[in-house]
């Protein structure tokens, strides 16, 4: 797969740039209107906009924010990148309801405190029609890594968590299998059309192996996604959901 200017961030992105780029071209190409909800810097609102959609940018950060608007006017969008500041737990308040193509909602479910409340927003969000795209933690993932350093009792504290947080230093509330995200999405009416893994293997490579060939990495990330067991030991899990017609 050959990756347009939007997907060249490297294997940690791919496969959730692929998944935008293939809803963008059944949209026909068309300029869209995205909410990028806890979007922070504009790593995916800024490509976008210079790919000629229109993005709304939700953060809790006003530095964050400041730091978008910068990067929006270098990369000479400034007119197609607006930023409201807001927690996603206020997002049914921020936006307004039924017009967006596209909402982006990653890294955010692991830390808010309603994420039922702000997957209703997000669908609320939505045209009929449109398309969600959510990335969460993934738990198995998160119990490897801390056995691996070293850390057993973390890990086995995170596995045994009904919601895969590991105590009180966890800097996430919750993180997700496959089945308890898609359930989430659900639950607020959306219907989940792809689940796949992100990075599932891009933070275990060695870095020799990873800067010797990135591309191979791309390919190899983008080929295992799709496929259990290797989507579900991913570091995150992105799924993709539609708002229905009807």
């Amino acid at each position: 797969m050959e990756l347009t200017r939007a997907h060249r961030s490297g294997p940690r992105t791919a496969v959730v740039w692929a998944a935008l780029r293939r809803e963008i071209e059944r949209q026909g190409g068309r300029p869209l209107t995205v909410l990028d909800v806890g979007g922070g810097t504009g790593g995916f609102a800024v490509p976008l906009a210079e790919d000629g959609h229109h993005v709304t940018v939700v953060d809790a950060s006003p530095d964050a924010l400041a730091a978008l608007t910068r990067r929006a006017a270098e990369a000479g969008v400034p007119d197609r990148v607006r930023a409201v500041q807001g927690d996603g737990d206020a997002l049914a308040g921020l936006v307004e309801p039924g017009a967006a193509d596209l909402v982006l909602c990653h890294a955010v479910l692991e830390v808010v405190d309603d994420p039922a409340g702000v997957v209703a927003a997000v669908t609320a969000a939505l045209r009929p029609g449109g398309a969600a795209s959510v990335l969460v933690a993934g738990k198995a993932a998160a119990v490897v890594a801390r056995a691996i350093n070293g850390h057993l009792a973390d890990a086995a504290a995170l596995l045994a968590d009904p919601v895969g947080c590991a105590g009180p230093r966890d800097t996430l509330r919750r993180r997700y299998d496959a089945d308890t995200a898609a359930a989430l999405l659900r639950s607020a009416g959306l219907e989940v059309s792809e689940i796949h893994g992100v990075r599932v293997l891009a933070d275990i490579l060695p870095a020799a192996v990873a800067d010797g060939d990135p591309q191979a990495v791309v390919d190899l990330e983008l080929a295992a996604a799709a496929h259990p067991p290797y989507r579900d030991i991913a570091a995150q899990l992105h799924l993709f959901a539609r708002r229905p017609l009807s």
